[in-house]
């Protein structure tokens, strides 16, 4: 027995003498004779990939709201060449990083101001969360692992949803991930180049969503390091120069944007930070961090989701994968001894590992591998508690913790794929059986059933409803959560707007039906790879469905049809005013910038936030050189029907206002759901019509 201990300890010790010799066995290993199977699985992952989220770039147009605001500010830094200050309907917007914003403004250049380019990021984005979860799944758990992952990231809900629209998330959760894979490979492999990668990373996620890509790297790598021991090589780590180059990328934006935002007499305001305006460091650092995460920000226009539903909404944003949650938790509870076992330089080295693991040709890279299996689970484990809980503290939306469902995804990929393989622990057994997973796939078919069964029950009792273009004008408009949280919309369907979306209705209940039911039945067949792969295929074809459907309710999301009409109907020097905030007609203002030579559209609304209004354009509309497009009710009917024509838009909250102050000079254009189009004068009749 000692021969036998020593040789396995010098084969060991040969073999973890040269890293470099064991990372190139492992991918070996790892790639084995299935270099066409990874062609295979790629395919699979391109397609639907371009399913998801390349085909739906080019509808609907870009919405009101968040999507065409955000597209303003891109618009500006495409057309002016002015890349440190962003600017919305011609008033200063830099509560934001602008790395979004330069990426789409780029796209603008290359094909034009549209919705494609406005979204590709977004899709972009995600094609490299999907090719980085494969990468670190496949090394760390194998070819099943890495697919299984891949199509989680692609047919997550939480994924789907909120990648419509132009949100920074998707590229956050890229850089977080590849500075996160920069880490834990530059260690393991003694390779400094992916420590740069991390840094540049970690950097670029800054530019990205803000101070909170350090504070979520930092929350998740310094306990990381603690409990490996790996805070002793802090020289691998690259501090001073790594730093350097956090800062080269990182520091001359908001150099630059202070210098060229500094601080100004905010003429009037009703907050105690207002009177003496703070420029760009106070506005960036203090309001738009400190004091958001305190609730503390001003203005006050955020909600947060109460703490319930916030965690249990993490069920549904990685659904359908959550569904194997129930499958991990199994195996961490089963393996809770083992958990610091190998997580340390020496931990797992006994006498008795090493025996029972002799047989092996290359003990050296099983260790090796053990290892960087066990440490990646903390890392990711990490990473997404710490993120997790800081949005419970902190103000919240429902896609704030984006970053962490790709993460969450491969935790439960390689879990699922080691107990289809039956194997797991050191030991090469399986930890749990297979029932877990036929537990989830069962809980999936009876949601397929239940939801396909209310599809259809909608469709049977909307049967006699006739069909409406405009969904939105059907809606109940509820305000739940006064419609400061991303979702708030859903809970405003009704029946009769049920009626609309008969088409995608139909796809969605057959597929519910049919995909849950026969993954259950492969499932029970034992015939776990196509069960799982079922799972992605009956989410793609359903977010068909779900795009069909979401492409309906354009009138109620975008006001494009009336920037058309203004367009057709009116001329360059027009004037284009919205009663309230911009933000309410923003696609109006995108797609008729050109139009109206780039003058911004007028705004009845108080400038600088007197009662808290003017949330969207508050800080940037209280600079001295801020365009004068502010107008109260007195001024607005002084400039009504006097010179060229003038155009109103307003939401419904807002239209008795209207119709109030301009009774009798009001001339209605158009209406699109919630929204209504008003002239100053009559339309010319076009001959023929």
């Amino acid at each position: 027995m000692a021969e036998i201990t020593m040789k396995t300890h010098m084969s060991a010790g040969r073999e973890n003498g040269s890293i470099k010799g064991a990372v190139r066995a492992e991918r070996r290993e790892a790639e084995g004779a299935g270099s066409l199977r990874t062609r295979t699985v790629w395919l699979l992952l391109a397609a639907v990939w371009t399913t998801i989220y390349f085909a739906t770039l080019f509808s609907p147009p870009l919405m009101d709201d968040v999507d065409a605001a955000h597209a303003q500010a891109a618009q500006h830094m495409a057309e002016t060449g002015n890349l440190i200050t962003s600017k919305i309907n011609g008033i200063r917007y830099i509560e934001k990083p602008p790395l979004p914003y330069w990426v789409v403004a780029g796209m603008y250049r290359v094909f034009g101001e549209n919705t494609f380019a406005t979204h590709l990021p977004n899709a972009l984005a995600m094609l490299g969360l999907t090719w980085l979860g494969w990468l670190w799944t496949r090394r760390v758990w194998g070819e099943r692992a890495a697919l299984y992952a891949g199509l989680g990231v692609l047919t997550s809900v939480g994924c789907f949803l909120f990648t419509r629209f132009i949100i920074p998330e998707s590229i956050l959760a890229f850089f977080l991930l590849l500075a996160l894979y920069g880490l834990i490979a530059g260690l393991e492999d003694r390779r400094p180049g992916w420590i740069y990668w991390s840094w540049a990373s970690v950097a670029l996620a800054t530019l990205t969503k803000g101070l909170i890509a350090p504070v979520f790297i930092a929350g998740a790598a310094i306990p990381y390091l603690l409990l490996t021991g790996q805070w002793r090589r802090w020289r691998a780590l690259r501090p001073v120069t790594g730093l350097l180059l956090f800062l080269a990328i990182v520091a001359p934006w908001h150099i630059l944007c202070g210098i060229m935002n500094p601080d100004q007499g905010h003429p009037v305001g009703n907050h105690p930070t207002i009177g003496n305006v703070h420029g760009f460091f106070y506005f960036y650092f203090i309001n738009e961090h400190v004091l958001r995460f305190f609730h503390l920000r001003y203005p006050d226009d955020y909600n947060k989701m109460p703490g319930w539903l916030y965690w249990l909404a993490h069920l549904v944003w990685i659904f359908p994968w959550s569904l194997f949650l129930a499958a991990a938790a199994a195996v961490a509870w089963k393996t809770r001894r083992g958990w610091l076992q190998h997580l340390r330089h020496d931990a797992g080295q006994t006498v008795d590992f090493y025996l029972d693991n002799a047989m092996r040709e290359d003990v050296g890279t099983y260790v090796f591998r053990v290892k960087f299996r066990t440490r990646t689970i903390w890392l990711l484990s990490l990473f997404t508690a710490w993120t997790l809980v800081f949005f419970s503290i902190s103000t919240n939306q429902e896609y704030y913790t984006f970053p962490v469902w790709a993460p969450l995804v491969m935790l439960i990929a390689g879990v699922v794929a080691e107990i289809e393989e039956g194997r797991g622990a050191e030991s090469g057994g399986a930890v749990v059986k297979t029932a877990w997973l036929t537990g989830g796939q069962t809980a999936f078919a009876a949601i397929g059933l239940l939801a396909g069964a209310a599809l259809g029950w909608g469709l049977w009792t909307s049967r006699n409803l006739p069909y409406v273009a405009d969904v939105g004008s059907l809606l109940a408009h509820r305000g739940v959560g006064d419609y400061t949280l991303s979702m708030s919309h859903l809970f405003d369907l009704t029946g009769e707007s049920f009626a609309a979306l008969r088409l995608p209705a139909v796809m969605a209940a057959i597929t519910l039906l049919v995909g849950p039911l026969a993954g259950w039945v492969l499932r029970l067949k034992k015939e776990h790879l196509a069960a799982t792969v079922s799972v992605a295929l009956t989410m793609t074809v359903f977010f068909v469905a779900a795009q069909i459907a979401f492409v309906r309710f354009e009138p109620m999301l975008s006001s494009k049809p009336m920037a058309d009409t203004i367009m057709k109907d009116g001329t360059p020097n027009d004037t284009f005013i919205i009663y309230g905030e911009q933000s309410s007609g923003s696609s109006v203002i995108f797609y008729t910038q050109a139009f109206f030579h780039h003058r911004p559209a007028l705004l009845v609304l108080p400038r600088c936030g007197q009662n808290g209004e003017g949330t969207t354009l508050l800080w940037g509309s209280c600079y001295p050189d801020a365009p004068d497009i502010f107008l109260n009710d007195r001024k607005l009917k002084a400039i009504w029907g006097v010179g060229e024509r003038k155009w109103i838009f307003a939401e419904d909250p807002d239209r008795d206002k209207v119709e109030q102050v301009l009774a009798g000079r009001l001339y209605p254009v158009q209406t699109l759901a919630d929204k209504t189009l008003w002239t100053d004068r009559p339309l010319p009749v076009v001959s023929g019509q």
